[in-house]
């Protein structure tokens, strides 16, 4: 049960994460027609604000990974077991397309229209390999450093942040990026793009974890309280 309590955390935080991303980018699109500039920043703090509190939301039942790179890394430091990782990983995918589906839904669009916003470029790609390890480095050094309370912080306002210093506007997630594929508005991304970004994460992903180990060489004795300190059972 609290494998399934987990998983379900997991499911239910990248959820509210898609609908985040997505239900933010269309709200956008229909406040500020014709200026791209606003709608991103629109975007950005909407996804960045609702980052911190989803990772508060559901933190202390799985540790907020919302994220299959950060479970993998995690799971490389031992903070959590193979099975689970797997666990993790299908839930926060499952949960990103069902996000961005309500967030269609709830804007009284089609649950499912597949993007036409097609963005696998060379740029995009090291952007996407840049945002990750970025991502990966925020949050390990911040458990590292012994302040995990400010882990929802820290990583909502890299986020945010990212949405302009990166040409991708940083997705760093394969669930998300994947979900967002479900969605032809504002954020979303071809299908035909989904591989090659999650190419990149994956291989930013490797470069993060890499750094992690070269940084924080006692990274794996934190291990267990990525993204933030989470109970075994909770009451």
């Amino acid at each position: 049960m609290s494998m399934v309590r987990r998983a379900l955390a997991e499911f239910v935080g990248t959820a509210f994460l898609g609908l985040a991303v997505v239900g933010s980018g269309i709200a956008a699109q229909r406040l500020s027609p014709g200026d791209v500039g606003l709608q991103l920043l629109e975007n950005a703090i909407a996804t960045g604000g609702a980052l911190v509190a989803i990772i508060l939301m559901v933190g202390p039942v799985s540790g907020a990974h919302l994220n299959p790179v950060v479970t993998a890394v995690d799971r490389f430091f031992g903070g959590i077991t193979t099975g689970a990782a797997c666990a993790y990983a299908a839930a926060q995918t499952l949960g990103a397309i069902a996000g961005v589906v309500i967030a269609n839904l709830t804007f009284s669009l089609p649950g499912v229209e597949w993007s036409r916003n097609h963005r696998a470029t060379g740029a995009h790609f090291l952007s996407e390999v840049l945002a990750t390890v970025g991502l990966l480095l925020v949050v390990f050094g911040v458990v590292r450093s012994g302040r995990s309370v400010l882990a929802p912080f820290a990583v909502g306002a890299y986020i945010t942040g990212a949405y302009f210093f990166m040409s991708s506007t940083s997705f760093a997630n394969p669930a998300i990026t994947v979900g967002r594929a479900f969605t032809d508005t504002f954020a979303g991304i071809a299908p035909a793009s989904v591989a090659p970004f999650v190419v990149a994460q994956v291989l930013g992903g490797a470069v993060g974890l890499a750094l992690i180990l070269v940084l924080y060489p006692r990274a794996r004795e934190s291990a267990d309280a990525v993204v933030v300190p989470h109970a075994e059972e909770i009451r």
